[in-house]
């Protein structure tokens, strides 16, 4: 299973949709998303292209016009955007972890790879935009989010 990698194609689209949460339910100009969070105009514009394809946003032209979110920002998760733009969440060596089977001594393992599948989707289907707009996260998101050893990569633990 890769790592868990927020590209920054996946980190945009979902910086992209709390800004169009944020504004809710008016719309905001691809230039002021872009502006707004530091993303290049040209990447946005592809991957608003993306939400709109997928149904999670819409876009007006003219004076009133552009993007907004096609559903009210409590009803989409963050699970939801990233999928637009990386599809599963988990994959191993391209398969599903449900997918995945191995010989022998292994073979548990595909139950492992499935295990932190669901953990993932439990953070990423429960938070959504609105939640982060408003700044605060599910409880149990919350919890894990305050646990100092989350802020702490592998490599940054002290050896001892």
């Amino acid at each position: 299973m890769t790592p868990v990698r927020i590209t920054a194609r996946v980190d945009y689209a979902v910086r992209a949709a709390v800004e169009l949460a944020a504004a809710a339910p008016g719309a905001l100009t691809s230039d002021r998303i872009a502006t707004a969070q530091g993303i290049p105009a040209r990447f946005l514009q592809s991957i608003l292209g993306d939400l709109q394809h997928a149904r999670l946003v819409t876009s007006q032209r003219g004076r009133e016009g552009g993007y907004r979110l096609a559903l009210p920002p409590e009803e989409v998760s963050i699970a939801r955007v990233m999928r637009v733009e990386q599809g599963f969440l988990a994959e191993v060596h391209g398969q599903r972890p449900e997918e995945v089977e191995y010989p022998g001594a292994a073979a548990p393992l595909a139950g492992v790879w499935v295990a932190a599948r669901e953990a993932y989707r439990r953070v990423l289907e429960e938070v959504t935009l609105a939640d982060v707009v408003a700044g605060k996260l599910p409880a149990a998101v919350a919890e894990l989010a305050a646990l100092e050893e989350a802020w702490r990569s592998f490599g940054d633990e002290p050896v001892v």
